[in-house]
């Protein structure tokens, strides 16, 4: 775990100035963002030692060494191997980057081999993964005792930001229903509005944006099936 370091406070913004919203990327981020997250709280550094042993093991059964991972997942080598070595916690993008560089489920890279047949999942100890910016975040609500081909998550989207996120593969479906606020989808040159309670269900092998226009925290529940176990 990294030393804290002292920081000069920074300089407080003009009274009334508004802080400019920028549209992150899910899966392809900018120049950057595939750094560790600087705000890991403590479900998302629970992480750290499961991610670690799952690359190590999902790379070394491949026959990939950490340079050639880093080709494949547009990840630095570097990176790769803080990952490896619990010293760095990924952010949500990152992971992506990797299981699709793998060609595994989300979920296989966040599993605890180890986690019992039965797991209470505690709202106050859940693993939550955010974006750099922190305007969205997605916490698995299924247990992680093994690779699924179906995952639950619950998704927040604050208000006016946005989502980007590339095609997943071949085959994988999001099933998505808004709990509470309002949510604008766009699937390729396709756009639909979606308020509380209505559903979409959706091929997600094409480009995808999810966008809260609303004022309050859009909440969305997501069932995302993969074509196959890994």
């Amino acid at each position: 775990m990294k030393s804290r370091k002292a920081t000069t406070p920074p300089t407080p913004a003009p009274k009334g100035a508004e802080k400019p919203r920028a549209e992150k990327r899910l899966h392809e981020p900018s120049v950057g963002a595939d750094e560790p997250s600087a705000k890991a709280d403590t479900p998302l550094a629970d992480l750290t030692p499961v991610v670690a042993g799952n690359l190590k093991r999902l790379r070394t059964e491949r026959g990939l060494s950490l340079e050639r991972l880093s080709q494949l997942a547009g990840v630095s080598r570097a990176m790769l191997g803080q990952i490896e070595q619990g010293k760095s916690t990924p952010t949500i993008n990152v992971v992506w980057k990797i299981v699709r560089a793998l060609d595994v489920p989300f979920s296989t890279l966040i599993t605890d081999p180890t986690a019992g047949r039965v797991t209470l999942i505690q709202a106050a100890r859940s693993r939550l993964l955010r974006s750099r910016d922190g305007t969205f975040s997605s916490r698995a609500l299924f247990p992680m005792d093994q690779p699924r081909n179906v995952e639950f998550y619950e998704l927040r989207l604050a208000a006016f930001a946005a989502e980007h996120a590339d095609p997943h593969p071949p085959g994988t479906t999001e099933n998505l229903v808004v709990s509470s606020g309002s949510l604008e989808i766009t699937l390729g040159a396709d756009k639909a509005l979606l308020v509380q309670g209505d559903a979409i269900l959706f091929q997600a092998d094409i480009p995808h944006i999810y966008r809260n226009p609303g004022n309050v925290e859009a909440v969305l529940y997501l069932v995302m099936t993969y074509p196959r176990l890994a």
